[in-house]
């Protein structure tokens, strides 16, 4: 594939890196010449050494023969206007990072639509997702988003004395948008129906929000408790931290984040009236001794200085804390953290760098479908697909297509917004969907939604 990049940066050279060495054919503009001569010299890539925003520059690039194209400068005004310039120009698929929450604050004006760009991806709100999910599911194999964190998907058991055994889907009263996708009993996965009966220890594969999700566990395990308060300190109020509060808005999460500057503390707090915040230097082991980090459920370190966050991470686990987790900015300190993570106690380290290009690649080459589950004995699988612009299912509500045999729709992504879809849904040409359908019935879905 043609893909072109502009910005050499941390996000920008790891991606070309990857891509280049997966055999695509990548260009990368770079207005730097020391980071220019950099790539050229470490990569094989094609360097163009000239501004990203610039059309001439971006028609000598060949954007608009392009399949991808990438703004991943640190500059969210350049990546938004290359962008936007790009997808004028031809490219097929454009993507921006931004940083600052205005750009993704769609209240006044949606700057997605506006400028005409496919994604926007935000490398410290994806590394927050990921840090929210092992918050939420402490323990839990992987867990599957969709979404950018606000549809997950993750599979439970059905627990001895659980309320829901016995009982057809129909008759089942689940909160909020949750959704039965899947059900694994023995070695035999079929996808949920309206009349599916769940017994004692089938394996269901769940869709939800987040919240949606927690509060549905007794019904499957009657031993959950609700009650409990989960215990979050922070160490910085960076970007990361403030993402990963908003995702865990929900009451049952106690946070409290230890912020040096005086200012941005104050800020924050009058921003986030729900949130503790104190003014400290959360790398002095007295303070926390203070605040009492040994009690506390989780400790994440998320501050710009990588070495602040290992040492406090490790600091935080001898005083005690349950869990602790990280973000890291230098992905090539990933692969020493995990070698010592059990002698650390570190149960996870995030890095914004690797979250995006993880984001990025999902679409570059994906795969039309995600397994849930390897081996022959999985007949069933999750897809994601766009609605083609002359489908037949544009413009029709979801529950008056006629879908294959044993598809269910368990999301919806519409006008950049995604969501758990109700069957009075409209779809219309360009929304996404997420489907679980048996794979024998897979060519049949991609046709009628191409």
């Amino acid at each position: 594939m043609k893909i072109v990049i502009v910005g050499a940066g941390e996000v920008g050279s790891h991606l070309s890196e990857t891509l280049s060495l997966d055999d695509h054919d990548v260009t990368v503009i770079e207005r730097d010449p020391e980071r220019a001569q950099t790539i050229h010299e470490q990569l094989d890539v094609r360097v163009i050494n000239e501004n990203g925003s610039s059309a001439r520059t971006l028609r000598r690039a060949g954007v608009e023969k392009c399949d991808f194209f990438l703004a991943m400068t640190s500059r969210d005004e350049t990546n938004l206007v290359s962008s936007s310039l790009a997808k004028a120009l031809g490219a097929r698929t454009t993507f921006a990072r931004v940083h600052d929450a205005t750009f993704r604050d769609n209240s006044v004006i949606n700057h997605q639509r506006h400028f005409g760009i496919d994604h926007l991806v935000n490398p410290e709100a994806l590394a927050a997702v990921e840090l929210a999910k092992r918050i939420r599911n402490p323990g839990r194999v992987a867990v599957e988003d969709f979404g950018q964190g606000k549809i997950e998907v993750l599979s439970v058991e059905i627990q001895e004395g659980a309320k829901i055994a016995g009982i057809p889907l129909l008759e089942m009263k689940l909160p909020g948008d949750l959704r039965i996708g899947l059900i694994q009993r023995g070695d035999t996965s079929t996808v949920a129906n309206a009349h599916s009966v769940l017994q004692e220890g089938d394996i269901v594969t769940l869709f939800g929000h987040p919240d949606s999700l927690f509060e549905a566990k007794p019904l499957f395990d009657p031993d959950s408790q609700l009650s409990k308060k989960i215990s979050i300190t922070l160490l910085s109020g960076s970007e990361i931290s403030i993402s990963l509060v908003r995702l865990l808005s929900n009451p049952r999460f106690k946070i409290r984040v230890i912020e040096k500057d005086l200012v941005l503390c104050r800020s924050l707090a009058e921003s986030l009236p729900n949130v503790t915040f104190v003014h400290g230097e959360g790398t002095s082991l007295r303070v926390l001794e203070e605040e009492e980090i040994g009690s506390t459920d989780f400790f994440i370190a998320c501050s710009k200085d990588d070495e602040d966050n290992i040492m406090t991470c490790l600091q935080a686990f001898k005083l005690g804390a349950q869990h602790t987790m990280l973000a890291i900015n230098r992905a090539d300190y990933i692969e020493v953290l995990d070698k010592l993570s059990f002698s650390l106690g570190l149960e996870l380290a995030v890095s914004p760098r690797i979250a995006t290009a993880n984001e990025v690649l999902r679409y570059i080459g994906k795969k039309s479908f995600i397994e849930l589950e390897e081996g022959d004995k999985c007949s069933t699988c999750i897809i994601e697909l766009d609605i083609g612009p002359k489908s037949s299912v544009s413009g029709k509500r979801i529950r008056d297509v006629n879908w294959p045999s044993g598809c269910v729709i368990v999301g919806q992504e519409s006008n950049f917004t995604p969501r758990m879809p109700t069957g009075d849904d409209v779809l219309q040409a360009g929304d996404s969907i997420i489907a679980i359908i048996g794979k024998k019935n897979l060519k049949e879905l991609l046709k009628l939604t191409k």
